[in-house]
């Protein structure tokens, strides 16, 4: 911690109105990809975000600055304070009357629909994010990427990856239109004032197919199917189309397959923040056990 601390007392200068904030008042927060930290100062208190080892080489910065700022603006995301998009640095404003979201929250129905409003009005959103988030791209460049770093590749990738191909030709056969999506959506991005979820952290959105989002969130809260069913219900005002099903079930499995070799990388990049081999290695498996079940197939008919 004192490592870290010494790393924040660095950044601070680097934003103007923090300069003088005192380093006892700076404590540790969540966070996978980054790092954060709760900054109490003269203003109030604030979320001062630190780009995680190696960032640099997959997620754009500015783009994730004009994310942030526009769904800020339209009240989808917590205030942006500063954002230096040379390296990612951001500091946002600290939502005191929010509660970080766990997948135990999830319990409640009226959490799941409070969460599904806001991915809906995300979503729908007046206007097009600086970039799009090209699913089956981002899994062949992370490849890629692991490969010219020399890592270690999981047992059964090239498998897993032709069914991927699969199921890429059978989303692609039935286009949607891409909206702009959060695209990363662990509980530690959703925070919830019991009337209203914020959205935060951008580093991966684009605009996307929004079936994307649901099956992500019911991945990183391991919904069971009673909680996916009320996900739906509640996001499409009603009983979801099934062929929306399919495609939200289709995505959970490359949401494993993405952020699995997004572990890989993490891991061979040295990131100190978790485990990100044993991280990696579990999304694999989930995702493998997913495609091997009848229900996949069932729905990848569906789209067929």
């Amino acid at each position: 911690m004192e490592a870290e601390l010494d790393l924040v007392k660095a950044a601070l200068p680097r934003v103007p109105f923090l300069a003088g904030a005192d380093a006892g008042s700076i404590s540790r927060l969540g966070g996978l990809t980054n790092r954060n930290f709760l900054v109490e100062h003269d203003g109030g208190r604030c979320v001062l975000r630190l780009p995680g080892v190696g960032t640099e080489e997959y997620i754009g910065r500015v783009a994730e600055a004009v994310a942030a700022q526009t769904t800020a603006a339209i009240g989808i995301n917590v205030p942006v304070l500063h954002f230096d998009a040379s390296d990612g640095l951001m500091v946002t404003r600290f939502a005191d009357d929010a509660e970080t979201l766990t997948s135990k929250h999830f319990d409640d129905p009226e959490c799941i629909a409070r969460v599904a409003r806001s991915l809906r009005r995300l979503h729908t959103a007046p206007f097009r994010l600086a970039r799009d988030f090209g699913l089956f791209d981002m899994i062949d460049t992370y490849r890629e990427l692991i490969v010219r770093k020399g890592a270690p590749l999981f047992t059964g990738l090239d498998a897993v990856q032709a069914h991927a191909a699969v199921v890429r030709a059978a989303l692609e056969a039935d286009p949607v239109p891409m909206v702009p999506c959060h695209c990363d959506l662990v509980c530690e991005n959703l925070l919830d004032t019991g009337e209203h979820v914020y959205v935060i952290d951008y580093d991966y959105s684009g605009n996307n197919d929004p079936m994307w989002d649901l099956g992500d969130l019911s991945t990183e809260a391991g919904f069971d199917p009673s909680q996916e069913d009320a996900l739906l219900h509640a996001y499409f005002d009603g009983p979801p189309p099934a062929v929306q099903r399919a495609r939200m079930v289709m995505y959970k499995a490359m949401c494993d397959l993405l952020w699995s070799l997004w572990g890989i990388i993490n891991h061979v990049n040295g990131n100190p923040t978790d485990d990100y081999w044993a991280y990696g290695l579990a999304r694999f498996e989930r995702c493998r056990a997913l495609m091997a079940s009848s229900g996949f197939a069932a729905h990848l008919d569906v789209l067929r």
